[in-house]
């Protein structure tokens, strides 16, 4: 980000978009698996809002965290990647309130299941887990990249300003 402010002047939003997801039943759950997911989902994240904060000038910032739905409607299996995104909202509402006075706007987006590369690459199992994912979905599928965009970039406008601490399910339905 140091780089962003060199290149550019100053920063003004960071989406913290990277992450990983894994799906294991409890007794398969390891502590490389837990790791994994907690290092990048929230450590990663974590660290990444503090460098922002950093580099964030006396106008502000804003920061969109990608979390899941899974934070909030979570299915088996699930237990640690839903945990590593419930502690991405707890961060996000925690540090509206801490850099809310230096004009740091901090929320999230919380996606359903959306059709990625990663998604793709996920085999059989993604399959199956894909078709029971449309079944329990009111709008009867996964999303696209196109069905999130819109939100964050209302997330990144003015017109979203007195925003802060909020999470955004985009989920077509799935609760």
């Amino acid at each position: 980000m140091p780089g962003a402010r060199k290149t550019f002047g100053r920063l003004d939003i960071v989406v913290n978009n990277a992450g990983v997801y894994g799906f294991a039943a409890l007794e398969h759950v390891s502590e490389a698996h837990f790791r994994k997911m907690f290092d990048l989902n929230v450590l990663g994240l974590l660290l990444c809002c503090k460098e922002a904060a950093n580099c964030f000038g006396q106008a502000g910032g804003n920061i969109i965290n990608i979390s899941s739905a899974a934070s909030v409607s979570p299915t088996a299996t699930t237990a640690v990647y839903g945990a590593s995104k419930a502690a991405v909202d707890s961060i996000t509402r925690t540090l509206a309130l801490e850099l809310g006075p230096r004009k740091i706007r901090v929320n999230a987006l919380n996606p359903g299941m959306v059709d990625t590369e990663g998604v793709g690459k996920g085999g059989e199992k993604a399959t199956d887990f894909r078709q029971f994912i449309e079944a329990q979905t009111p709008l009867g599928r996964i999303g696209i990249p196109q069905d999130i965009t819109p939100a964050a970039v209302f997330l990144a406008s003015e017109e979203s300003s007195w925003m802060t601490g909020e999470t955004i399910v985009i989920s077509g339905g799935l609760k």
